[in-house]
């Protein structure tokens, strides 16, 4: 019928997304969302892309309560581009009770109101999406994004914090921004600008180029400055390609020359030494080179260990290295990254000082990040010792307040928050001695915090919650004055710790690159090459390089990147080994001591049989029937990624982990896999089989041991998994004990006859 309306529930997405900005209506959530794609390039060099607020650091979405909620999440802008258009595509829902005359949720970036998104009647309580442009004035390098609920639900009195006022802010809601670029100076002072820029929150993606073919002196060079990188971009994940012989046709990237050795299309000066530049690539005029150049390996190593650990130094185009001094030995356990072990550490080391206060009655948590060596032995310990000092404006009477301890959102404590005035006169005067000048009550409590629950990479979280005590209609009024911190003088101590972990545990290398980065500078640790190693490989060995680098914080200095053919020569290290397709000899030199093998379209497993030694570990007849059930054996054409931990063969307690595949290509799955968290998790036992993103955990039945506990301590914990050794030595001991009283007291008697 002409000039008939369909009805809402007859129209598509894009059709309802239509009428409702036709309406000035909040967009449904199914709508499509129109724009260019992120990363999309525009006419005159712009490019636009996308963020969402998951990725800016919002976990769960966001919550707004009350008359008044606020949240939000910091954003940042390259130092080396421009905002010239940003919009919030928000997806978001509200509640059916909020007064839309004196509701509303306000978009505010940098305290100041970008956009004020109406609450009607008739979409409350449902999935909707609006787009919300933002200014680009409003805009700096380091910003921050506000979402604030303006809640009222009646005309009347009204109580603060009824559960109806409330507003939901999805975390895929996405930042869009329209950038140009800006051309930076070709100096050394800005490093590590252009090549990585803190403000960028996307992992970084940075390639490498060698003339050619790279020896391992070249690698090593490489190594260093992958982990550097790898260091730098910390969270958001490094990505490394090589390429040889060719400079990328856009974008920036790393090159490494040394002698005579030069690329097509690109001017490279003679050097005179260690050398450093920043040139322009001569394939893009916004992409830049960082030259890294030596007339022979060892200068390059200068160049490039001088680069990862001294670029603060760095100034102008082009620097010479004319004296550097040998870095010095790293001690176990001192990585950067890593919870010091020498001694207390104070959160205020550990987190900046702002971060450790919070204000109002709904505030944020306050987090405190640290990362654990993952082999602290914490057999029959009572915990982590905490010195916990805090403070918090004192309550006007005896509530449920309290501070909230969890770690990894895993709850582990409250301590009550009191009033300034309880129980009798000196009792009060005590605590009211203890009011510090800012009106907050100061307090002090020891707890400890059993190890198992502190992964390797933990989180400290300490939230404030207040009790709101209700007196009745138009009585409730919210003084919104109440602060809380966390004292940088807080301590937390893993000195007493020993170092001792059952081996192997790929947990240990998934998380935190060990057992090599035990050493931050990776200078007991060996890379062993496959035969006719290509691109790809070389790719490989950056990734696992910037992996263990995210870890310790540190550049990798001191590895050493050796052929299958000379790893006799690094028979005293830890040994990462690749191998890819079948061009990697030690797998079949080692095929004894390895739990699988990989031969073309042929598999072959070693499945544990610990499930039945836990059930009948006192039946030694089913000893000689276990091996039967250890083989698994398949033939089929997938592509099948293995990294697999065990003993080396060439020395006694140390550590091989063999990232392998069947196929070349399929060697990047385990670098794909250590970026992702959720596949992270999967990797642990001794062998871990990756086909895409599907991760199988195996583990094997012999285990070895890495660290020391000390005679007494180690005979305690040998013994304690023994238990019938622990049997036959009491009764022998008991036997000796009793032989000795025995021929004591007869040697006694005699004396006493005569």
């Amino acid at each position: 019928m002409v000039g008939s309306v369909a009805p809402a529930w007859a129209l598509t997405a894009a059709e309802r997304a239509e009428r409702a900005e036709a309406a000035g209506k909040p967009v449904p959530l199914d709508a499509p969302i129109i724009g260019t794609p992120g990363g999309a390039s525009l006419p005159g060099g712009s490019r636009t892309y996308q963020v969402t607020l998951k990725q800016l650091g919002a976990l769960y979405p966001l919550q707004l309560r009350g008359i008044e909620g606020s949240n939000g999440v910091p954003f940042s802008i390259r130092a080396d581009e421009i905002v010239t258009r940003a919009k919030l595509k928000l997806n978001y829902a509200y509640s059916p009770a909020l007064v839309p005359e004196l509701s509303h949720i306000n978009v505010i970036v940098n305290e100041e109101v970008a956009g004020t998104i109406p609450v009607p009647k008739e979409t409350a309580g449902t999935n909707l999406s609006r787009e919300i442009d933002i200014p680009p004035r409003l805009i700096t390098e380091f910003s921050r994004l506000n979402l604030q609920l303006i809640g009222h639900y009646t005309m009347q009195c009204e109580d603060p914090a009824h559960s109806s006022l409330w507003a939901n802010i999805s975390n895929n809601s996405v930042l869009e921004f329209t950038v140009s670029p800006l051309s930076l100076e070709n100096d050394l002072a800005l490093l590590p600008l252009p090549f990585f820029d803190r403000r960028d929150v996307r992992p970084l993606s940075l390639p490498f180029v060698f003339s050619g073919t790279p020896t391992t002196g070249s690698l090593e060079a490489a190594g260093a400055l992958s982990s550097w990188f790898g260091a730098l971009a910390g969270y958001r994940g490094a990505a490394f390609s090589v390429s040889l012989g060719q400079i990328p046709q856009t974008g920036s990237a790393v090159v490494l020359l040394t002698g005579t050795e030069r690329l097509p299309g690109l001017n490279a000066p003679a050097v005179a030494g260690p050398t450093v530049s920043i040139v322009p690539n001569p394939n893009d005029a916004r992409g830049k080179l960082l030259l890294v150049q030596g007339r022979d390996l060892n200068e390059l190593k200068i160049a490039a260990n001088a680069l990862s650990t001294g670029s603060q130094a760095l100034s102008g185009q082009t620097a010479t290295i004319t004296q550097f001094a040998d870095l010095k030995p790293r001690r176990p356990y001192d990585a950067p990254n890593w919870l010091p072990t020498d001694g207390p550490v104070k959160f205020g080391d550990l987190a900046q000082a702002q971060t450790l206060n919070v204000s109002g009655y709904s505030p944020d948590l306050i987090r405190i990040s640290m990362r654990l060596p993952p082999d602290l032995f914490g057999w029959r310990d009572k915990g982590i010792p905490i010195d916990l000092r805090y403070r918090y404006t004192p309550r006007p009477a005896t509530d449920k307040s309290t501070l909230n301890i969890n770690i990894n959102q895993q709850f582990v404590a409250a301590l009550p928050l009191f009033a300034a005035e309880r129980g009798g006169g000196n009792q009060a005067q005590r605590l009211m001695a203890k009011l510090m000048p800012d009106g907050t009550a100061a307090s002090q409590r020891d707890i400890r915090i059993p190890l198992f629950k502190l992964p390797s990479q933990s989180q400290l979280q300490f939230h404030y919650y207040y009790d709101m005590a209700k007196q009745g209609d138009c009585k409730d009024v919210i003084l919104d004055n109440v602060k809380g911190a966390i004292e940088p003088d807080s301590t937390i101590d893993i000195s007493g710790y020993k170092h001792f972990i059952a081996m192997p545990d790929l947990a240990a290398f998934s998380n935190s690159g060990f057992p090599f980065t035990r050493l931050a500078d990776l200078s007991e640790t060996a890379v062993v090459l496959p035969d006719a190693p290509v691109a790809s490989d070389y790719g490989v060995y950056l990734n696992l390089l910037g992996h263990m680098g995210e870890s310790t914080g540190y550049p990798a200095t001191g590895v050493t990147v050796v052929p299958a053919q000379q790893v006799d020569s690094v028979a005293d290290k830890d040994l990462l080994v690749l191998s890819s397709g079948a061009k990697q000899p030690l797998l079949t030199q080692w095929s004894s001591s390895l739990p699988f093998s990989l031969d073309g379209n042929t598999k072959r497993f070693e499945l544990s049989d610990l499930v039945y030694r836990a059930v009948s570990w006192w039946d030694s007849s089913r000893a000689d029937r276990m091996v039967q059930r250890k083989q698994l054996s398949v033939t089929s054409n997938s592509t099948d990624t293995v990294i697999a931990g065990f003993e080396s063969p060439l020395a006694s307690g140390r550590s091989v982990v063999l990232v392998s595949s069947n196929q070349a290509a399929g060697l990047g799955d385990a670098v794909v896999a250590l970026r992702d968290a959720d596949m992270v998790k999967q990797i642990q036992g001794s062998f871990a089989v990756i086909r895409g993103k599907q991760v199988n955990s195996l583990v094997a039945d012999s285990n070895y041991y890495v660290g020391s506990l000390g005679p007494v301590l180690y005979a305690q914990w040998f013994l304690s998994q023994r238990p019938l050794l622990l049997l036959v030595a009491s009764i022998v001991s008991a036997v000796l004990v009793a032989a000795v009283l025995y021929l004591t007291l007869r040697a006694r008697a005699r004396r006493r006859l005569k």
